[in-house]
């Protein structure tokens, strides 16, 4: 199988509401290093790291005087760019991902595509409008920042669910895993691109 080269990138983006820095490796072992300012929202940043197996380093500096969705926004876009560059042509990897995670009475089920084509559908009714100090409207936004600049499809289901916390980590830990089953290299098509189009 042809050696898929190191899949790391170091991603700043910088307005007048943000400044985030996302450096991250995609052949990891799930570490993390998260600093948004928002302690749920790390709380699922750190799954995706450890499900997905992606080392994760996020510093983000917002107008969290007003509130989260600017932070909460922008790092989706940051760590979509950030995959986008780490992933490159996407020779070689699975492309498709997806992932059931229960935890307890919440079950989620997530399913990407690095397609090229930026695309969401997302239903979590949600139990509560807040997580601590994390708005649950945010969620879209984040996965909406992600999908337009990593440039994938992506399905989000909760399925079940009446805690507004368990509802919300299972939908990030099948994000996490659903990224490491699409990211992961495919032996039997190493040095190709997963499309009959020949580009993705």
């Amino acid at each position: 199988m042809d050696r898929i080269a190191d899949r790391i990138a170091d991603v700043r983006r910088d307005t007048k509401e943000t400044q985030i820095r996302v450096r991250l490796n995609l052949d990891g072992t799930g570490q993390a290093k998260l600093a948004t300012g928002i302690g749920f929202f790390d709380h699922m940043l750190d799954q995706v790291a450890r499900h997905g197996l992606i080392d994760l380093d996020i510093e983000a500096q917002g107008d969290l005087h007003i509130d989260g969705h600017h932070t909460v926004e922008d790092v989706g876009i940051t760590l979509g760019m950030a995959i986008a560059e780490a992933v490159g042509d996407k020779r070689g990897i699975t492309r498709y991902g997806h992932s059931y995670v229960p935890l307890d009475e919440a079950l989620s089920r997530v399913v990407v595509d690095f397609s090229g084509r930026p695309g969401l559908h997302l239903d979590i009714p949600f139990k509560a409008g807040m997580v601590g100090g994390f708005d649950t409207q945010l969620t879209y936004e984040f996965f909406q920042g992600f999908v337009n600049h990593a440039g994938v499809t992506l399905h989000i289901d909760n399925l079940k669910g009446i805690n507004a916390h368990h509802q919300c980590e299972t939908v990030f830990k099948a994000f996490g895993r659903a990224l490491r089953m699409a990211l992961t290299p495919d032996p039997r098509a190493a040095g190709t691109i997963p499309s009959t189009k020949g580009t993705l």
